[in-house]
């Protein structure tokens, strides 16, 4: 049983207290009584509020069930079909035309284009990677991948492979950084004169690429290059000349990467407990005050990561210049459906996580504002908010904010949202959602996968839907990916804030994300994630071949190119020939993927992994991934697709899949042959109760098995 404090009303496990008063207000000058004074108001004032907006969600749930249930076997009429939401009020009339106004945006956000990583803010070397994943190495990047086609063999150094590498940079730098009548292939020498990047006594057909250097001008260590607003720099090796296999000493060229990473507090985390949250709280805190350091154990040596330190050169007018060391950093927070034993409200109700995390990590980042070279050099703090339906939730997100600011002294505005467009009832309502935020939103993003878990949830009734692979190729997805970036542009995010786009769930396959991801900044989104810093790197390259913002002006002159009446095309089977192995195998392909992601969380507290499918394909896996594939399996139920023993089959047979997959894990528990552990009912739960779920989502299973299993140890 947790000790608690009580804190003007709210019951406060005692180590989320002490985390408060003895590390996260320290320093900050706030009062801690009038602290937490004004974070029971918040709590007590908006829960009430919180709780009517997901009875609302149920309602209008309920209405569209009995719709489709009245109109089960008859054609889809559109109109109907839109006058009907219209009428309950899941849809608003678009009002007139405006543009944000968002203030005080940093340039990682509003002004370059470039990629962008999410990682679960509970590890805290991944945290650390992420943050300085700022600048990568294209040299690793291309050697230690697939990049180009096959990966270099095992066991040391192979030349032929580096030196593909060095030639297939040197055609990036042809590309980016053209030099007047010659080749970086061919260059013996980088050198600056009088203010200018000479190259072999060549200078580059645009000079005012040149940003500038390091070291002696006549022989730098560094040479610092600019092109669509991202940074690249070419690292000679001086100290070895004799014997360089390179004519020019260039040893490396790093690529200024991921400009910005969300430090994720919701889809790839566990966190279920007070335990839980202080530790993400904490490392959040390591950030903001520039301190976090994680040590451990590669290769047999113990290593430290701590955040890099920015780039000091030297301008080409001879004045000292420094370039951000780490990615911008947004945190995100959990959506309005979770509550968390963490802190009981006046009459012993969990309190509602988003709005804890809402208080918390503002007040975490009050030490960012409070100090030089943060991360912020605007004074913002960015906070991405989830799973947010239609625009009065995210008007509630922008009032909790406002009395956020008031209690910890902050300008209003001072906090900037980031709206995840991945319920169907926010994609219909986009632009009234961005008006709802329209001074403090400065991120807008697509999610196909929790849009998807959505959209099957949402239709639940309408009919059996696609496989997964068919229902990415429907109109709809189309449409609401090109909607999304439309409306962004209408509503002049260009120049102020991220049009995003989705994950790259591919880790080990980066050949095939350098050929299909360039299709990110050339739809006009000027940020995308990636699943890692070396994804990062590589990705990069798409936004110096592509000007992105060039993009978004054309766009802007062609107007909407996609229509509510597409996106709401429900993506159901237009007819069902599938043999009964076709059925099997999305079955069992599904449960595969719920398994596999499920036993690491309930067993072993990881949100977020790269978990094997039934191919042996690492693919990364949250509780969007599992989402989609447990809505899916409910779907295929309720309208008798397959059986309940077909499904408990698949799964039982899928349990020995993963244990196999995870043989080498020794702190997997196997789920065969008992099939009776927390985690595997954990699977069958999201799956035969999958309907009843709000939304669909996985979080109220998944946290009260979490719960369940932690309470045994």
């Amino acid at each position: 049983m947790a000790q608690r404090i009580d804190k003007h009303g709210l019951k406060v496990d005692s180590q989320l207290a002490d985390f408060i008063d003895t590390q996260a207000l320290v320093g900050t000058g706030l009062d801690g009584d009038a602290f937490w004074k004004g974070f029971s108001e918040l709590l007590h004032e908006f829960g009430p509020k919180n709780r009517a907006l997901l009875e609302k969600r149920s309602t209008l749930q309920s209405q569209i069930d009995d719709y489709h249930k009245a109109k089960r076997n008859q054609p889809h009429d559109r109109d109907d079909y839109e006058r009907f939401l219209t009428e309950i009020g899941y849809m608003v009339p678009e009002s007139g035309d405006f543009e944000i106004d968002t203030a005080n945006v940093d340039p990682e956000i509003a002004s370059v284009a470039g990629p962008q990583l999410v990682v679960p803010i509970t590890n805290a070397r991944f945290a650390l990677n992420a943050a300085n994943a700022r600048w990568g190495s294209l040299y690793d990047g291309l050697y230690g991948t697939d990049a180009m086609g096959a990966l270099p063999p095992k066991g040391g150094y192979d030349r032929g492979h580096g030196a593909r590498v060095v030639a297939r940079a040197r055609v990036f730098l042809d590309a980016t950084f053209p030099i007047e009548g010659s080749s970086h292939a061919d260059v013996r020498r980088y050198y600056v004169d009088k203010g200018v990047l000479l190259i072999d006594d060549m200078p580059l057909k645009n000079p005012a690429q040149f940003v500038g250097y390091r070291g002696n001008p006549k022989a730098p260590d560094a040479v610092i290059l600019r092109n669509n607003g991202l940074h690249v720099e070419l690292i000679f090796d001086r100290a070895h000349p004799i014997g360089s296999r390179d004519q020019a000493l260039l040893a490396d060229v790093r690529l200024e990467s991921a400009l910005s990473a969300i430090m994720d507090c919701e889809d790839s985390v566990a966190c279920v407990d007070a335990e839980d949250k202080v530790l993400a709280y904490s490392n959040w805190l390591g950030l903001m005050k520039g301190e976090l350091s994680e040590t451990f154990v590669k290769n047999g040596a113990e290593m430290t990561r701590k955040l890099n330190g920015d780039l000091g050169f030297t301008a080409p007018d001879g004045t000292a210049q420094t370039l951000k060391g780490r990615a911008l950093l947004w945190v995100r927070n959990v959506g309005h459906l979770m509550t968390n034993p963490a802190i009981l409200d006046r009459d012993g109700n969990e309190v509602f996580e988003g709005l804890m995390d809402g208080m918390i990590t503002t007040l975490i980042a009050m030490h960012d504002l409070q100090r030089e070279g943060g991360n912020s050099a605007h004074g913002s703090v960015y906070v991405v908010k989830p799973k947010m339906h239609g625009p009065e939730e995210v008007a509630f997100a922008v009032a909790s904010f406002d009395h956020i600011e008031k209690v910890l002294g902050l300008p209003q505005n001072t906090v900037k949202i980031g709206i995840m467009d991945e319920e169907r009832r926010t994609t219909v309502n986009l632009k009234e959602c961005i008006r709802a935020a329209k001074s403090r939103v400065a991120f807008i993003n697509t999610g196909f996968l929790d849009r998807t878990g959505d959209e099957i949830h949402t239709s639940m009734e309408a009919g059996p839907f696609s496989r997964k692979d068919f229902i990415k190729r429907k109109a709809w997805i189309g449409a609401y990916e090109n909607q999304n970036v439309d409306i962004g542009l209408e509503c002049g995010l260009s120049g102020k804030a991220q049009i995003g786009k989705g994950m790259w769930a591919m880790p080990d396959m980066m050949a095939a994300m350098i050929e299909q991801k360039i299709e990110h900044p050339k739809s006009g989104a000027n940020c995308a994630w990636v699943p890692s810093p070396t994804a990062a790197t590589l990705h990069a390259l798409h936004y110096h071949q592509i000007d992105v913002f060039a993009v978004q002006e054309k766009l802007k002159k062609q107007g909407r190119r996609a229509y509510v009446s597409t996106v709401l095309d429900i993506p159901l089977a237009t007819y069902r020939r599938w043999s009964e192995d076709q059925i099997m195998r999305e079955v069992e392909n599904n449960a595969q993927g719920i398994l596999g992601y499920v036993v690491r969380w309930i067993d072993q507290g990881v949100g977020c992994s790269k978990v094997p499918d039934i191919n042996d394909v690492g693919l990364m896996e949250d509780r969007a991934t599992c989402r989609i594939s447990s809505q899916a399996l409910a779907n295929w139920l309720h309208h008798e697709v397959v059986s309940h023993d077909q499904v408990i089959g698949a799964m039982q047979k899928m349990a020995e899949v993963v244990d196999r997959q995870n043989a080498g894990d020794a702190a997997y528990k196997p789920m065969a042959p008992s099939f009776d552990g927390v985690a595997f009912k954990a699977a069958c739960e999201l799956v035969f109760e999958g309907r009843d779920q709000p939304s669909g989502y996985t979080e109220p299973v998944l946290h009260r098995r979490r719960l369940e299993l932690k309470a045994s140890l």
